[in-house]
C-alpha cells in the first residue's frame, strides 16, 4: 500500500468515526536499533499529543541492514522513508548529491547555534544543515573498577595501549567467563572497521597516503592488526568475530568484560537498570601510543529528510521534536539525566544537573579530542576519524572488515589479511580513478 493511500484511508477512517476530523499524514521513520532510538519510540505519546495529525510508522533495523536499505532507497529516489537515521559519513556525500532536504528553516526556538560546533560542522554542507543530530559520540574506555582494584591496578584517565594490555591480562579469568577486554569484531565499515580505523590512527597508520595509495602494506597497519588480534585472542570473549556494538554491550552488562572500548553513548546503558555491574563502571579516554593521536572516533547519529519524501513538512516537525532541547528535558523527566541523548548541545554540558552524571565530562572531553580534519599522525588527503569521507569507502571498508573479521576468527594470518586488504583496496581505487 502506498503512503498516500495509507494517509487517505486513515483520513477516511477518521471522518467515518467522527464526522469531521483532520486528515492524517503518515510518515515512515527508518532508524537503527540502538538503545536511544528504541527509547524514543517509547516516548511517542508526547509527540502524538502535540501532533495528532501526523502518524509515525517505524522501520527499526540492525546497523548494517539500515545502511544498506536507506542507501539503496535514497540513491534510487525510492521515497520509501520520510525520515532516515544516517551518520556523519553519509551527510556530506549525500548532501552534495542533492539527496537530502535542507533543515535551515527549522524554527528559531530550535536554537541551531546551541549544537556543538564539531557535530554541527560535520552535518553542514555548503552552509546548509542537512541533518539534525539525535546523539553525538566519541569512543572511550569503559572498565570494571572492582576488577582493576582486585588486580592491584589503577586505570589512568588517559591510558596507553600498553596500559590496556596489562589490565586485560590481569582481569581475564576464562574459567569464570570473565574476559579482560571486549572489542568489535563483526564485519562492517561502521562495525569492526570503525574501531580498527580509529585504533590505527593512534598507531600512526592511515588508509591512504597523500596520493590516495592504500597503506595496508605499511608497518603501522601491521602493528595495529597484530596488537588487536593478540589482545582479542588472549583476553577477549569466544566468538568475537560476530560481536558488534550491541553484542559487546550485552556482554559488558552481564559482567563478562573487564574493559570495553566503544561509543561514549554506551555509558548510560552500562550504568543503567539493565546492567549487572552498573555501580562498578569507570571511564577513561581512548588509548594512545604516545604519537599524538588517541584511538577515538567522532560520530553523530542524525535524522535527515530524503529529497524523495512526499511529506517533508511533517518530517521536519518530527525531526524538530526528536532533536530539540525539550526532548532532552522529556527524557530527563522520564528516565533521568543519565539517559538523555548525549553529545549534541552545548547547553546540556553547562547544565548543573547533567554535570553530576558520572560520564558527562569524559564524553565531552572525548568528543573534543577528536579531529576529523587531521585524524592521523602523517598527512592524509581525506577527512574523517573512523572513516574516509569518499563515496567508495563504505564498500571497500566493509570488504576489508570481512577480511579482518576472518583473521580474528583464525581463518587467516594478520599478514595474509593485510596483503589481501592492500590488493583489494588498490584495485578499487584504480577502478574509481584515484590512482593509476
Amino acid at each position: 500500500m502506498t503512503k498516500t493511500l495509507r494517509a487517505l484511508m486513515g483520513a477516511t477512517a477518521l471522518i467515518t468515526l467522527s464526522g469531521a476530523a483532520m486528515a492524517e499524514t503518515t510518515i515512515t521513520v527508518a532508524t537503527v536499533n540502538n538503545g536511544d532510538m528504541v527509547r524514543m519510540q517509547g516516548l511517542m505519546d508526547d509527540f502524538n499529543a502535540k501532533h495528532p495529525d501526523i502518524k509515525v510508522e517505524w522501520v527499526t533495523l540492525e546497523e548494517n541492514v539500515l545502511r544498506q536499505n536507506v542507501t539503496t532507497d535514497i540513491a534510487t529516489g525510492g521515497g520509501q522513508y520520510d525520515v532516515i537515521t544516517i551518520g556523519t559519513y553519509e551527510v556530506p556525500i549525500w548532501g552534495k548529491q542533492g539527496w537530502l532536504e535542507s533543515l535551515n528553516d527549522l524554527p528559531a526556538e530550535y536554537d541551531v547555534d546551541d549544537l556543538l560546533p564539531a557535530i554541527r560542522g560535520g552535518l553542514t554542507v555548503d552552509g546548509n544543515l542537512m541533518a539534525a543530530p539525535f546523539y553525538g559520540e566519541s569512543s572511550m574506555v569503559m572498565y570494571r573498577k572492582d576488577l582493576m582494584e582486585a588486580a592491584g591496578l589503577t586505570m589512568p584517565d588517559a591510558p596507553t595501549w600498553a596500559d590496556i594490555e596489562k589490565a586485560a591480562a590481569a582481569m581475564t579469568d576464562k574459567s569464570k567467563e570473565q574476559y579482560g577486554v571486549c572489542l568489535r569484531g563483526k564485519a562492517g565499515w561502521g562495525e569492526n572497521m570503525a574501531f580498527l580505523t580509529a585504533m590505527s590512527n593512534s598507531f600512526g597508520a592511515r588508509w591512504f597516503d597523500e596520493n590516495w595509495v592504500p597503506q595496508f602494506d605499511q608497518p603501522e597497519w601491521k602493528a595495529t592488526l597484530d596488537f588487536y588480534l593478540n589482545l582479542m585472542n588472549n583476553y577477549g570473549p569466544p566468538g568475537a568475530s560476530n560481536n558488534g556494538f550491541n553484542e559487546n554491550l550485552t556482554l559488558f552488562q552481564q559482567g563478562k568484560c573487564g574493559m570495553w572500548i566503544d561509543a561514549t553513548v554506551a555509558a548510560s546503558f552500562v550504568t543503567g537498570k539493565d546492567s549487572t555491574v552498573a555501580d562498578k563502571v569507570g571511564f577513561a579516554l581512548a588509548p594512545d601510543n604516545g604519537l599524538g593521536k588517541r584511538g577515538n572516533w567522532l560520530w553523530a547519529w542524525s535524522l535527515a529528510i530524503p529529497a524523495s519524501s512526499d511529506a517533508k513538512a511533517e518530517a521536519k516537525v518530527f525531526i524538530d521534536w526528536a532533536t530539540n532541547k525539550d526532548y532532552l528535558a522529556l527524557v530527563a523527566s522520564k528516565e533521568g539525566w543519565a539517559n538523555v541523548p548525549p553529545g549534541t548541545r552545548t547547553s546540556l554540558y553547562s547544565n548543573e544537573e547533567y554535570a553530576k552524571v558520572p560520564f558527562a565530562k569524559m564524553t565531552i572531553d572525548s568528543i573534543n579530542s577528536a579531529d576529523p580534519n587531521a585524524p592521523t599522525v602523517k598527512p592524509v588527503p581525506y577527512v574523517g576519524v573512523q572513516f574516509v569521507a569518499i563515496p567508495e569507502f563504505a564498500g571497500v571498508a566493509t570488504s576489508v572488515g570481512e577480511i579482518f573479521s576472518a583473521a580474528l576468527a583464525g581463518q587467516k594470518t594478520a599478514d595474509e589479511a593485510l596483503a589481501e586488504a592492500q590488493t583489494l583496496v588498490s584495485d578499487e581505487m584504480k577502478a574509481a580513478g584515484y590512482i593509476q
